[in-house]
This record gives C-alpha cells, sequence and structure tokens, in this order.
C-alpha cells in the first residue's frame, strides 16, 4: 500500500514488487528482471527514495550504459535539476574520477582520450614500426610455434580488437584470470593463431606510445579507474565519496567493471545492481515472468494494465526487401492515424545497412525519421579532422591527431609525413617547432597555413571552444573543399559541431565528451525537422538496448541477418545472436511486428534481378510461431525451410609487463 509520503512520487507508480525494491534500506540488493517489466522504473523510483530519505544527491552513483539512460532515469526519479548526484557511463565516470585524481596518481593533467577508430590508427602506426604489416617479416614469420611464413598478419581493427579483450577480460598478471592471451586467440580469434609472440610485441609498442603521447584509450579509463581504488589512500577517498553506488543493465558488465565495483564497497555494502540475465552471457537465474496487460502472449510486462490490450505479435513473410519497406511505410502511417506519434514507433534491424531501401523510401515520401547506430556522427571524416585539430591544441604529443592531420596537407605524401613528424617527435611535439621543418615546395603554402593556425592556438589556453572551432574552420575550410564531395552538406555537419561545442566549458571537456558520449548523427533526417517535430526511429537492435516505443518492427527476420552469418561458427555466438533478437523484441510495449523477406535481390553482383530465397530466422520454430498472427504480404505464404607518482609508475609498468 502506497503511504502518504510516497503519492505523487515515482514509488507510486511500482508494484508490489517494484516497490520492495526500491525501498530496501542498507546492504546490497540484486535485482533480476525481463525485459520490458519496469527495471529502470525500479531504479529510478530508488534513487528518489533514497534522497526523500536524507541521502544527498551528490553521494549516489548511477552507472549506465548509455548517457542517455542516465539522464532518462534521473529525469524519471525527480532529480533531473538537482545538482551533485553522479550519473552515467563507467567510462566517463572514470574520466571525471581521473581527472580530479590526476595530479596525485601520477597522470599528466591535460591527458586526452581517443576512440576506437583512433586507437586503431595508432595501432596500426604501431604495426609499421616494428614492420609487422609485412608477411615475410622474421620477427614473427620465423618465431617457434609462429604463423608460417606468408600468413597475413591481422589488421589494425582485429588487433585491437583483441588487445581489448584481453585488458577487460583482465589478462593483466595480476592472478583476477587464469586464461591467458594464447586461449583467447584461439577461442574467439583462431584464424590469428601462430601470431601470438608478435602481438605481444605489437601490444607493448602500443602501451609505450600511448604512454609517450599522454592519451588514453576506452579501455585505459577503466584500467586507471581500477589503479586508483587499488590505491590504499586514494581508493578510500573515492569510495567514500559515496553512500550509494547503482548499476543498470548489469549483466553487460565484465570483469574489469566487475573489480571497479567491488572495490568501491570494501567498506560499505550499499550496491544495487539490476540486469535481465536473459540478455547476460553467463547463465540464466530461475524467474517467473507475468503479463499485467490483460491478456495471455501479449508484448510486454509494464506494471499497469493497458486499455485496450494490445494484439499478439505479428509475423509478416514479405516478397522482397521493396515490399518489406512498403509493409513498414503502411503500417507506421497507419499507426499514426491511430494515435500513436512516429517518434513512440521503432525499426529494429541487426546491421546498419538492412535499412538501406527503407530509407530510400522514407525520403522519397518526405516521411521524417532519425536513424541510430551504424557510422556515426563523429566518425565521419571530416568531423574526425576537425576533431583531430582541436586534440594538437590540447595536447600536443597526440602522434594520431598530428598524422592525420599531416596527411591532409597539399603537397604531403606519406614519406613527407612520416618526415614531419619525426621532426616533431625530436622537438617534443611542440607546435613552435613547425617554424624549424623545411616541407616541400609545393607543400610551403599548406605548411603555412597550419603553422598559422597552430603556433597562435597553443599560446591561448583561455580561447573558447567555439572561437578555437571558428579559426580551425578558416583553416580546414579550403581542405574541405579541396579533398571531399558533397563539402557543403559536410559543412553542415561542421556547424553542428561547433553548436554542440557552445555548450562545453572548455576544450578538454567538449573533447571528452564527444569521444566518450558521442552524438547521433545531424545529417540523418529526412525532411524539414522546423515543420515536422515528430520523426520515425530506425536503430540498430544494439543501439536500442534499454529503451522501449510503443510500436517496434523488426527487419530481415531471416537466417543470415538474424543470425548474422558472420557469427554462426560456434554454439556460444549462435546464443549470442539469440540474445539480440531477444533484445529486438523485447523493445515493443504494445504492438510488436517481425517482417521476414522471403527474396533478397543481389544488388551486390552488378546485376538486379538476380536472387536468393531467405528461410526464416531459426529464433522462430513454429512452437514459438503459435504466439504469433501471421500477416499476409500481398502474395500467399511461402513455406518456410527448417526452422600516486608510485601508483601511476606501477599502472604503466603493468600495462608494458602485460605483453611479456
Amino acid at each position: 500500500m502506497t503511504s502518504p509520503r510516497e503519492t505523487g512520487t515515482p514509488l507510486a507508480a511500482l508494484n508490489p514488487e517494484q516497490a520492495e525494491a526500491a525501498r530496501h534500506g542498507e546492504g546490497p540488493l540484486l535485482v533480476i528482471a525481463g525485459a520490458g517489466t519496469g527495471k529502470t522504473r525500479t531504479l529510478a523510483a530508488r534513487v528518489s527514495d533514497l534522497i526523500s530519505r536524507g541521502c544527498a544527491p551528490e553521494r549516489i552513483l548511477l552507472l549506465t550504459f548509455t548517457r542517455q539512460a542516465a539522464r532518462e532515469m534521473l529525469s524519471r526519479a525527480g532529480v533531473a535539476s538537482r545538482k551533485g548526484i553522479w550519473g552515467g557511463t563507467f567510462h566517463a565516470v572514470a574520466h571525471r574520477l581521473l581527472r580530479i585524481y590526476a595530479e596525485p596518481m601520477g597522470l599528466e593533467p591535460g591527458f586526452t582520450v581517443i576512440d576506437r577508430p583512433d586507437a586503431e590508427d595508432l595501432m596500426d602506426l604501431s604495426r609499421s614500426a616494428l614492420g609487422l604489416k609485412s608477411a615475410e617479416h622474421p620477427t614473427f614469420a620465423g618465431e617457434r610455434g609462429g604463423a608460417p611464413r606468408n600468413a597475413r598478419f591481422p589488421g589494425k581493427g582485429t588487433c585491437v580488437a583483441i588487445y581489448s579483450r584481453c585488458v577487460n577480460e583482465a589478462l593483466d598478471g595480476t592472478g583476477s584470470s587464469d586464461r591467458t592471451l594464447e586461449q583467447l586467440v584461439l577461442e574467439r580469434f583462431p584464424w590469428v593463431s601462430g601470431h601470438e609472440a608478435a602481438l605481444k610485441r605489437l601490444f607493448k609498442e602500443y602501451e609505450a606510445r600511448k604512454q609517450a603521447q599522454s592519451v588514453l584509450d576506452l579501455d585505459d579509463l577503466l584500467v586507471w579507474w581500477r589503479g586508483l581504488q587499488e590505491d590504499e589512500r586514494l581508493g578510500r577517498d573515492v569510495e567514500e565519496r559515496f553512500d550509494h553506488v547503482l548499476v543498470d543493465e548489469y549483466q553487460d558488465t565484465n570483469r574489469l567493471q566487475r573489480a571497479i565495483l567491488l572495490s568501491l564497497r570494501k567498506h560499505n555494502r550499499n550496491l544495487t545492481v539490476v540486469g535481465d540475465d536473459a540478455q547476460a552471457i553467463y547463465g540464466c537465474h530461475e524467474k517467473t515472468l507475468r503479463s499485467e496487460s490483460g491478456e495471455t502472449g501479449a508484448v510486454g510486462c509494464v506494471g499497469r494494465p493497458s486499455s485496450p490490450p494490445p494484439p499478439r505479435p505479428a509475423i509478416v513473410r514479405a516478397r522482397d526487401e521493396r515490399s518489406q519497406a512498403e509493409h513498414v511505410i503502411r503500417s507506421s502511417l497507419r499507426l499514426l492515424e491511430d494515435g500513436i506519434a512516429l517518434r513512440k514507433q521503432a525499426v529494429l534491424f541487426r546491421a546498419a545497412h538492412h535499412s538501406d531501401l527503407l530509407e530510400v523510401e522514407l525520403s522519397r515520401r518526405k516521411i521524417p525519421y532519425r536513424k541510430f547506430g551504424g557510422l556515426r556522427f563523429l566518425e565521419a571524416a571530416h568531423v574526425k579532422d576537425v576533431l583531430a585539430l582541436l586534440r594538437i591544441v590540447e595536447n600536443p604529443r597526440d602522434e594520431t591527431a598530428w598524422w592525420r592531420i599531416l596527411k591532409l596537407l597539399e603537397g604531403f605524401g606519406p614519406k613527407t609525413a612520416r618526415r614531419a613528424l619525426d621532426h616533431l617527435a625530436r622537438e617534443g611535439f611542440s607546435p613552435a617547432s613547425l617554424e624549424r621543418f623545411q616541407p616541400p615546395k609545393n607543400a610551403e603554402a599548406s605548411w603555412s597555413a597550419l603553422r598559422g593556425l597552430l603556433v597562435p592556438l597553443s599560446g591561448d589556453a583561455e580561447l573558447s571552444v567555439t572561437a578555437t572551432i571558428e579559426r580551425v574552420r578558416a583553416f580546414y575550410d579550403p581542405v574541405l573543399a579541396r579533398r571531399y564531395d558533397h563539402a557543403p552538406a559536410r559543412s553542415q555537419d561542421l556547424d553542428a559541431l561547433a553548436r554542440i561545442a557552445q555548450a562545453a566549458p572548455s576544450r578538454r571537456d567538449f573533447l571528452a565528451e564527444v569521444t566518450l558520449d558521442p552524438p547521433s548523427s545531424t545529417s540523418d533526417l529526412a525532411g524539414p525537422p522546423h515543420l515536422d517535430d515528430d520523426w520515425l526511429v530506425l536503430s540498430t537492435i544494439h543501439s536500442a538496448k534499454g529503451l522501449e516505443w510503443d510500436a517496434v518492427t523488426v527487419l530481415n527476420a531471416v537466417d543470415g541477418c538474424i543470425p548474422s552469418d558472420l557469427a554462426t561458427g560456434r554454439a556460444d555466438e549462435i546464443e549470442e545472436e539469440r540474445r539480440v533478437f531477444y533484445v529486438a523484441l523485447s523493445r515493443a510495449r504494445r504492438f510488436l511486428t517481425v517482417v521476414a523477406p522471403l527474396r533478397f535481390h543481389l544488388r551486390d553482383k552488378g546485376v538486379t534481378d538476380r536472387h536468393g530465397y531467405a528461410q526464416l530466422t531459426r529464433f522462430l520454430p513454429e512452437s514459438v510461431l503459435l504466439h504469433f498472427d501471421r500477416v499476409p504480404d500481398g502474395e500467399p505464404d511461402e513455406p518456410d525451410s527448417p526452422a600516486t607518482v608510485s601508483a601511476a609508475d606501477s599502472l604503466r609498468a603493468r600495462a608494458l609487463k602485460r605483453w611479456d
């Protein structure tokens, strides 16, 4: 029963089980619940209840997997306008703490953070320095037990993926994991087997370059946070900052994040974690799900009966991808007429390119949409160019940023860029050293322009982000027009970047924000947004995690797409794909439609009249389809196939020793 104190609060909207979790007092709390059962609502209510019982907001740490989720949760808790509450992703919180404790940790206060593509570029520079791009190089071709001569060394993306998995699984010689690099490669990257010794040398070189440049990658943020917690004095200071720690989507935490959480609660056991075991990579706990929507088989367990009850999920066997797009548009417009706004509808897909044809049709019909997932705004080349210039201004030792910019200059080829980079390294990466480098005759103009930008900016630390971007644009806009197609459209992206920067208090804060929590694309709207504030949501399933909509349509529910044909080599990969599909199906509050095209045109073969047939995803066997309504799509269904400084020194040494 709701108490008078709770009337009109987030607690008032909870069912008995949710309220029990929200009112939990001191001590650890584990909440296991299925999709759509009100996990976010419950966690938000717990935050609200803790504050109402006297816990200061700034002594609550709320960890989520997206900043959007943190904002939504704080808004639901009614504390969005309160100052001081700590909320955000593991990486964002790690960055905030490291900025506070950088000096006592022995970390360079002006460190910068690089994202995954920049990490890949730095890994590539490390590969080149070691000569690991050549299959004939004796450093790995002649090693005992190494790869055979002529074996191709893995690319930069694969190398970063292996490195990241090693770090996050705590393969660092501390005893926190009993697995080795060799075991991990054999299990997860078997095609790289034989290159392990070379990989260790590569990763050691990569670590050394990051340390020399004072840059951290996203994995380093967690490694240094754990190192902060391991320092007896500093770790206790961090722990005492928080009376309560709450974690959403706990099933997605890895070994490193779990170690951080445990170190945060050595002297205080107030840890609340919420998750869905069905979406976890480990075995499931037993739980019972029930629907309160008023109809067996209806979508969602939303805690309050809806009226009228939602229909059963629907399965549509479309003729082909074009028919699939037509069905999505007809269905979305029909729901719009029935009172469900477009932005309360979502179309989900396994891979970003699965929505290509649908996007063409939406644009042709001037139906606004926003797409989440796939190529992010900050991954566009022209945006990364401008950010690289800002990173050089903030941290002149950022070799990866220098390498990117040098290759943009007119008259600069790889050899000249390499010579300029070596000069900068000898001069300690001081922008003033640009005056002492002699470029080729045909590169003097571009070199002079770069020097005229960076030398004054490096001596003006108080210049605002917006003003810095304005100066950068004066240098970069001619480069943009010369190097890229569709320069006017790309220029609008840079205008949007400048608008985002207006709210940042400093260049350092801005660079950290866009790296740790990048915005969505600014150029993926069809139709004029100032005339229509509604839009259809298009999203990869991964980007949809933790979100819900009134109506959801899942595209391409066929084998090869769901599960992806790139993830069916092992049983555990297939089970991971099954959990991905579960995430997609469980995003719907009321209406769920699954579309499976019968045919796919083989456009990648250079012809449009060839096609192949597809079988319904193996994750929807007949025993599951009994709970779906079959919706015809213009043709009869075809039969389916079977279905301190010392602390810093210790961390740096450990990072290098990891690969011995």
